[in-house]
């Protein structure tokens, strides 16, 4: 008889050994696997993170088995192969060989995978395709087994059964203990009041479990680089200013309250290592004895936040750190190294817990860039402090204000868009970031405006040449024009370029600037707007000859308080001013002259001409900026003060040379600005102003606009009408601008539509006009990215409108129709307070409505709220009446329209502290003076002096970007 071709090759002793060792390997790596697999299965549908330690355990052990597997598989396999290639079950052999395929597929695919430190795959095609091979061969290998052993004597299915029963309960109990155990995670609970962040209830963070930046540099060379000379990094107590700041606030309240609690408000966001560990608390704190307070901001501060719970600022996120890999915080070198290639053979853990979408929203970094103040820190009451986040909010640049002047070709959705920009890199995290280009890392330096820190530090010089880059998009100088007479009411020579108008020796005349804010998506300079320093420095030379100037600085470094700054002007309940970062004494800005996003601002200057002037007269303009003043920095200094050294930036700059009547003819000088959109800016720092006279001279400066680019024109022309009460007029501006071509924003149009018709009584237009804006049903809007639901102005005044039209509706037979629209307008107060919970006017909209529909418990709520966040006139008037009348130079600032003279002695020659002092300008000396000056500080003069000009200043050098270091 012939041999039957079922049987089995035969197995030496030692296969059988290796087959039984198989057996148990692959017996637990199939529960193991059922487990993984089940965790991220239920990740999956509930969109949550289940995966823990024990998970990552389970992990751990999965590369092991695997590794293990390694040897024996290959040695069987081959051995086994050997003796079965010549057998005559030709099937058999085909489906074992085809096994053994597989389960080598199912190996090289998982080393492939695993990212060994000594090789390493990260292209993401490869490993897509690895990993999905890693999935389906085992269910295609198990598929194999079995017709492999169909082909041989008969198989034993009971044992199979068995123990694939036995794993899957197993896996199921596992799985059911693991979902348990997630889902009795700690509540999330706020233990650092009066900020807002909310973390785990089992009580402080210890501080190294936050401070692992080390070990993410590891991996994230390039990134961890770029973050150790950030401001993040250096927020802390490692930052001079900041820890001179803090400490003050810590010792005040402790001296008035006896607890400096109210302090965690800086905290929560400049020092999160100390706050979540509980040292922060500490009234006899020692920063100098806990490394914690240099750590700034860590990875793992920012990684490990889960969501941002309100749009309020003041750190309300939850913050949970995630589960650490295994061996995560061992000293051991082994199980150091075990942790590492763990993080790499499963970055998706890593990835999933430390990098969410929230990170890449506006809302994510208005957690620390919107701050309020409250009652517990100032023993007054709610106060609005810094507020990136709505000044970005509300502009055209993110695409939701609805009455912007300028709008982006597509919104910007993000900050990381301006503060992290793509850098070149092969970081494993580094991804294809642009339609094209190389990889890339969003870099994490955060390049904003802070240039003294970094350099009070001595940080690397191209750690601040990036943030001279960001600075050199943010604004722009215009010298437009001048005024006849030196008011603002003469007749206007404009614009400057490219023709020239000739100058009258002897004459006076109203120089008009306009800087615009360029290249930033929020407020310039927001912030902290009470110690930035961004000043206009203008100088005018005729020839060799100087006969104006201001914004010189002295030899210490002050700049002359005469000077126009782009600032705000914060005072104490005693009306003096806040000069030292003095947070919990905040309560008033005397002035607020930051531009928003896509707006201008006009600065007038009166100068005289000399009578025996001959020579043609240069102007000079340049928009300074430090980021710290002098105050300040004398505060920081203390006796050891020497002057203001910290860098200056020059963000930008104009020039032109005016012919005098009789003298040579000029040379040819353009602006590199269209006209039509130097006329609009120069309109809009008008309009601005607000007051008559401006506004009458700014629909003059559109009614040009208009005959340039007509849909712009009209359209602006329709904001002045609004403004001036002339409705009619502003109805013709906006049916000008809507047949224009092309038209003006059909958003804007709708927006005044919406106002004009609501004045004029018109209630259900303007309720159509302001659902359509709240619907954003403009598709040339939506193909742009913008979305208006989010202009809680807006929403405001569709609430408002709302309520009134409910009030029209009276009587039995309207009472229907009242109680819809009052639910109405509850639902738009209601909208515009998810996205600015603190809105007054949406708070009062609401009291009205509740009490409307007799709801007295919600009315008398929003009253109280109302009432909490409203501003207090008559404290405030108090405390700008004290400054004003003791600080004749912050007095003129304060006023609507101020006129800066050029030809103050205190401007020409500005002095500091006592003796001969030399006056710094632009790239020289103008000037020096003689005796002590009482000029402090931000003290005040009108004091005049003689002054003996330099006769060799130099003009400003417009074409370089000034940056000081100390």
């Amino acid at each position: 008889m012939g041999s039957d071709p079922r049987l089995p090759a035969v197995l030496s002793p030692t296969l059988r050994r290796v087959l039984a060792l198989l057996g148990i390997l692959f017996g637990l790596l199939a529960v193991n696997s059922v487990y993984l697999v089940a965790v991220t299965a239920a990740e999956w549908v509930s969109g949550e993170i289940l995966e823990n330690r024990v998970y990552l355990l389970m992990f751990l052990l999965h590369l092991l088995l695997g590794l293990i597997l390694v040897v024996p598989l290959v040695l069987f396999g081959v051995l086994h192969l050997r003796r079965a290639w010549r057998r005559p079950n030709r099937w058999a052999v085909r489906v074992g060989f085809g096994l053994f395929v597989m389960l080598l597929l199912l190996i090289l695919s998982g080393i492939l995978l695993t990212r060994f430190g000594f090789f390493e795959i990260n292209h993401p095609g490869v490993r897509s395709w690895a990993y999905w091979i890693h999935v389906t061969t085992p269910l295609i290998a198990l598929w194999l087994f079995v017709l492999h052993r169909l082909a041989g004597p008969p198989l034993r299915w009971r044992p199979l059964v068995s123990w694939a029963s036995a794993a899957l309960v197993f896996a199921s109990l596992a799985v059911g203990f693991h979902l348990i155990a997630v889902g009795q995670g700690d509540d999330l609970v706020r233990s650092f009041q009066p900020a807002l962040a909310r973390v785990q209830s089992g009580g402080p963070i210890r501080a190294e479990r936050l401070m692992q930046d080390e070990v993410c540099a590891e991996c994230h060379a390039d990134i961890a680089a770029q973050h150790a000379g950030s401001v993040h990094r250096l927020s802390s107590f490692n930052n001079p200013i900041y820890r001179f700041s803090v400490e003050e606030t810590r010792r005040v309240l402790l001296e008035r309250d006896g607890a400096i609690e109210p302090a965690r408000l800086c905290a929560v966001c400049h020092d999160p290592v100390p706050l979540f560990s509980g040292r922060f608390d500490d009234p006899h704190y020692d920063p100098d004895m806990d490394p914690g307070a240099q750590a700034g901001i860590t990875c793992l501060t920012c990684h490990a936040i889960t969501e941002v719970n309100s749009p309020r600022g003041n750190g309300d996120y939850s913050l949970v750190v995630p589960p650490a890999y295994p061996f995560a915080d061992s000293d051991h070198a082994l199980f150091k190294a075990i942790n590492r290639q763990l993080i790499r053979a499963k970055p998706a853990f890593h990835k999933k817990t430390l990098l969410k979408p929230l990170h890449r929203s506006p809302e994510f970094c208005s957690t620390c860039h919107k701050v309020h103040l409250p009652e517990v820190l100032n023993r007054y009451r709610w106060l609005r402090g810094q507020n990136h986040y709505d000044s970005f909010l509300l502009s055209g640049v993110s695409g939701h204000r609805v009455d912007s002047f300028y709008y982006p070709d597509r919104a910007t959705g993000s900050c990381n868009t301006c503060h992290m920009p793509p850098k070149a890199s092969d970081d494993p995290a580094a991804r294809v970031l642009a339609d094209s280009g190389p990889k890339s890392v969003r870099d994490h330096l955060f390049a904003a405006a802070n240039t003294a820190v970094p350099a009070l530090l001595g940080r690397p010089p191209e750690e601040n040449a990036a943030r001279v880059v960001v600075l050199e998009r943010a604004a722009r100088v215009d010298i437009f024009g001048l005024r006849e007479g030196a008011t603002i009411d003469g007749p206007l020579l404009a614009p400057i370029r490219p023709a020239l108008p000739r100058l009258e020796p002897g004459r006076r005349y109203l120089l008009e600037l306009v800087v615009r804010n360029l290249g930033v998506g929020h407020e310039l300079t927001q912030g902290t707007t009470d110690s930035n320093e961004l000043w206009l420095d203008v100088i005018l030379n005729a020839g060799e000859r100087l006969i104006g100037r201001s914004g010189a600085r002295a030899a210490d470094g002050t700049v002359d308080p005469g000077a126009y700054f782009v600032n705000a002007y914060i005072l104490d309940r005693d009306g003096n001013r806040i000069d030292r970062r003095n947070v919990q004494d905040v309560f008033v800005a005397l002035y607020d002259h930051q531009i928003p996003p896509g707006a201008a601002t006009v600065v007038q200057y009166a100068l005289r001409l000399p009578d025996d002037l001959t020579a043609p007269v240069t102007v000079d303009a340049a928009l300074r900026y430090r980021k710290f003043d002098t105050g300040l920095y004398r505060h920081l200094r203390g006796s050891e003060f020497r002057g203001n050294d910290l860098p200056i930036v020059t963000l930008a700059a104009d020039s032109v040379t005016l012919p005098i009547q009789g003298g040579v003819e000029p040379t040819t000088q353009t602006r590199d600005i269209p006209v039509w959109q130097r006329w609009n800016d120069y309109g809009i720092g008008l309009l601005r102003q607000g007051r008559k006279g401006r506004l009458r001279q700014a629909a003059e400066a559109f009614a040009v606009v208009e005959s340039l680019r007509p849909g712009d024109g009209a359209m602006n022309l329709a904001r002045v009408f609004y403004e001036e009460g002339r409705l009619d007029d502003a109805a013709d501006a906006l049916q000008r601008a809507a047949a224009s071509t092309p038209p003006a924003a059909p958003w804007t149009m709708a927006w005044y539509g919406a106002l004009i018709e609501r004045d004029l009584g018109h209630l259900d237009a303007a309720i159509a006009n302001l659902e359509a804006l709240a619907e954003t049903r403009f598709g040339s809007a939506r193909a742009r990215g913008f979305d208006f639901s989010r202009d809680y102005r807006m929403l405001n005044e569709l609430g408002r409108t709302l309520y009134e039209r409910a009030r029209q509706a009276r009587g039995p037979s309207q009472r229907a129709e009242r109680s819809v629209l009052l639910e109405r307008a509850a639902e738009r107060f209601e909208q515009a307070l998810a996205e600015d919970p603190e809105s007054a006017a949406s708070h009062h909209g609401l009291s009205l409505v509740y009490a409307e529909l007799d709801r007295p418990d919600s009315a008398a709520e929003h009253r109280r709220l109302h009432e909490t966040y409203r501003p207090d006139d008559q404290a405030i008037q108090r405390a700008v009446t004290l400054h004003r009348s003791r600080n004749p130079t912050a007095d003129h600032a304060a006023e609507p329209i101020a006129i800066y003279d050029l030809q103050r002695p205190e401007s020409l020659a500005w002095a500091g502290d006592g003796g001969f002092v030399a006056v710094s300008g632009g790239e020289g000396d103008v000037g020096t003076i003689a005796g002590p000056s009482p000029l402090h500080g931000y003290g005040s003069s009108r004091v005049s002096y003689d002054a003996t000009i330099a006769s060799d200043a130099e003009p400003i050098h417009r074409s370089s970007v000034s940056v000081r270091s100390p």
